[in-house]
């Protein structure tokens, strides 16, 4: 058996074919052409040129390959099976998964981009051989996905995760009623967590403006202005893995996104969540992916591998008490 996976990106699109030990067997990405039939194009094109490494390396494989698994932004509507909340706002009310069906000749499994890189990471990668697993994802946006025993969590409405566009938990008199957010809505946690949101809280404080990375660096380097907000984005993440603790209390939160790779979260977050945590202690693994920007393309791949019968549950190795 092998699979082939898609992750639908904003500016490339990339396929991998993976053996059923995960291994890559065929990986290729081209740009994001930006349109809705060329992308179709392009996915195509993709499939059958990873297919065909695979193909290379074992000629038996092209009767083992199950479908096609695809990881797009927003998430499919249960009553109308269009596309919606997609930040590729080409790609909304459009039937992409039945679309690529008539392109490909396969079938096709689609989720949030977000949900693939959960999965991924609960499959092999961080959050392997934990039984609940939450992914947040902390980069240009912010989102979210759920995986327990093995089985992605996409809820009824194909909402589970989104904790992008949930309120930002617990908020002080000063964060209320927070920024516009593009869904519509104010004080969404995207708009406080995300990149954009840690810089735009930065500037509205100091009046400079710097980037995430630059505030990193500042932060390290001294600066007190960046110092003070990197304090108010570990509250806020804080704050917002104790509302999901309070409802999921997942073994483990895997981190992907480009602030994921701020080594100080992992030490420092811990004491942020443990008051907000209705219990008197609370612990969880916090832990970046491993597979870093390939975690969408191999959880891509994985919607067909998804195993009823998890792993042994390790448990976790921090301990906070409150």
């Amino acid at each position: 058996m092998f699979y082939i996976g898609i992750d639908f990106g904003g500016t490339k699109i990339e396929a991998a074919a993976l053996d059923a030990e995960g291994r890559y067997l065929g990986r290729e990405r081209c740009p994001n052409p930006g349109s809705y039939d060329a992308a179709l194009d392009t996915i195509d094109a993709l499939v059958q040129s990873v297919e065909k490494q695979a193909r290379a390396q074992d000629g038996h494989l092209h009767s083992l390959l199950p479908g096609i698994g695809v990881g797009a932004p927003g998430s499919v509507s249960p009553i109308t099976g269009v596309v919606r909340n997609a930040n590729a706002v080409w790609l909304n009310g459009r039937t992409f998964r039945e679309d690529l069906e008539a392109k490909l000749g396969r079938p096709v499994k689609l989720s949030n981009d977000a949900n693939c890189l959960a999965l991924s990471e609960a499959m092999d990668g961080a959050a392997f051989n934990y039984h609940s697993v939450a992914a947040v994802i902390v980069g240009t946006g912010c989102g979210g996905g759920l995986v327990v025993g093995n089985r992605l969590v996409e809820g009824a409405n194909g909402l589970a995760g989104e904790i992008g566009h949930m309120s930002l938990p617990f908020p002080t008199l000063a964060e209320v009623p927070g920024p516009a957010c593009w869904c519509g809505q104010q004080g969404c946690v995207e708009t406080w967590i995300s990149g954009t949101g840690f810089a735009r809280d930065f500037t509205a404080h100091s009046q400079r403006a710097l980037r995430a990375e630059g505030i990193i660096q500042a932060m390290r380097s001294g600066d007190a202005d960046a110092e003070a907000a990197f304090e108010r984005l570990l509250s806020r993440l804080g704050r917002t893995l104790a509302a999901i603790a309070n409802i999921l209390d997942p073994d483990v939160f895997v981190f992907g996104g480009g602030l994921s790779n701020v080594g100080e979260i992992y030490s420092r977050l811990p004491t942020f969540v443990a008051p907000y945590v209705f219990s008197d202690h609370w612990r969880a693994a916090l832990v970046p992916a491993r597979w870093g920007d390939s975690s969408g393309v191999r959880g891509a791949a994985y919607l067909w591998k998804q195993s009823d019968h998890p792993g042994p549950v390790l448990q976790p190795p921090l301990m906070i008490e409150v």
